[in-house]
């Protein structure tokens, strides 16, 4: 591994966790069975997800504020931030008696605006995406002279970020292998500039969501490059191009950089929700998902820590991702059969899923449409099951009750 041209130093990185010891407290590791279980090797969870305002961003956002001249904290600071940035540079700027402006995007999370605002920062919803947000935030910098605080790309973010390694060391110091998500890079190039030094030994991982992964191509390219869709549920991780200062961080010092799936998200959050009784966002669940995803197919030595970098999530979209992942585990299961349109046809289905040991949670009649006959009606089923197995069961019964499955299912 090639030394960075990053100029953050381990002993800023300590500098700035006494900076921080009156700000935060460090946030728990805890031992998880299930991930453990799975891939063959001791899992712990640093829950970053339990951290002041949510998430590990108040590491970042107050030591760049706290080194702010009294002349640049009299201007005021903007920011631009989905949400979790966003309510850190609120709670800094809190305590450190400086106005905060956040850009956020329109459809940015109701609770991180809500807490955002609830800090006392000044929000105005503008864009899709992060990145157009950023835009507004450094034009209103150049227009007032209010300092940017970006979310990651600036070398007081890496430091006080790489506070968290400090206590990962602290916490687990014989762990072979870190998993990060990763956004645009802040928090894991301030772990990996604190394992490097301390612990070059230990396997460093970043984890991006495969619908909004800017980095596997700007590595591949040699410089940060666009990506080619943002399409994802982990907000939080949505970053669209990899910054100046944290790109040579994650290459020169990451291990490897790797994606999740939108299905393993959902299932890494009701995993850990179901597991570990910890409410994650899915950004902060995307290591999670991907351990739980490459468990049968990638060698991880261990201990694992695995980091849940956030947990401000809307419970709407919760509600949501809970029922996505049930679907991705095999807990729900979805088909239609035809059947005659008379009495006691639905009786029927009802007591052969009940036989079936399955919970009905939704019916739908169908009486018309191109392949329905008019002495006939298709009925959709939404079933509660216990998994695939289990999924495979209650269809091969339907089946050997004489039900023809109009619509088969995808099991996974």
């Amino acid at each position: 591994m090639t030394p960075t041209s990053s100029s953050v130093t381990v002993a800023e990185i300590r500098a700035a966790a006494d900076l921080l010891s009156t700000v935060i407290a460090p946030t728990p590791m805890e031992f998880n069975r299930g991930l453990s279980e799975r891939i063959g090797a001791d899992v712990f969870l640093k829950c970053e997800n339990l951290q002041r305002a949510g998430s590990f961003k108040i590491r970042g956002a107050y030591t760049r504020m706290s080194k702010l001249t009294d002349e640049e904290k009299a201007r005021g600071v903007v920011a631009a931030s989905a949400g979790n940035h966003a309510q850190g540079v609120a709670l800094a700027g809190q305590m450190l008696g400086i106005d905060v402006k956040v850009y956020m995007p329109v459809r940015a999370p109701m609770p991180k605006v809500q807490a955002t605002k609830a800090y006392g920062a000044t929000i105005e919803q503008v864009g899709e995406t992060l990145d157009e947000s950023l835009v507004h935030a450094r034009a209103w910098a150049e227009e007032t002279g209010a300092i940017l605080i970006h979310p990651f790309d600036h070398d007081d973010i890496v430091t006080g970020q790489g506070t968290c390694g400090l206590e990962i060391l602290e916490q687990c110091p014989d762990v072979k292998t870190v998993v990060v998500g990763l956004g645009g890079g802040g928090l894991l190039a301030g772990i990996a500039l604190v394992m490097r030094e301390l612990r070059p030994d230990v396997r460093i991982i970043g984890v991006q969501a495969e619908q909004a992964a800017a980095y596997p191509g700007s590595l591949a390219a040699g410089h940060p490059v666009a990506a080619a869709k943002m399409q994802t549920m982990a907000d939080g991780i949505a970053v669209g191009l990899p910054g100046d200062v944290t790109f040579p961080v994650v290459r020169d010092l990451v291990d490897s950089v790797e994606t999740v799936s939108e299905e393993g998200i959902s299932r890494a959050l009701l995993f850990l929700l179901e597991r570990a009784k910890l409410v994650v966002e899915p950004a902060g669940a995307s290591a999670a998902g991907w351990l739980l995803e490459n468990a049968d197919t990638e060698p991880i030595a261990g201990p694992v820590v695995c980091v849940l970098s956030g947990g401000n999530i809307d419970p709407l979209l919760m509600m949501r991702i809970i029922r996505h992942g049930m679907v991705a585990a095999g807990r729900y299961l979805q088909f239609s059969v035809r059947v005659p349109d008379t009495p006691g046809s639905l009786a029927a289905i009802l007591a052969d899923c009940a036989g079936a040991d399955a919970n009905i949670l939704e019916i739908e009649h169908i009486r018309t449409g191109p392949h329905i006959n008019v002495d006939e009606v298709e009925i959709a089923l939404r079933l509660e099951t216990r998994g695939p197995e289990h999924c495979e069961r209650v269809l091969q019964a339907m089946r050997d009750k004489g039900y023809t499955i109009v619509h088969e299912p995808e099991i996974p």
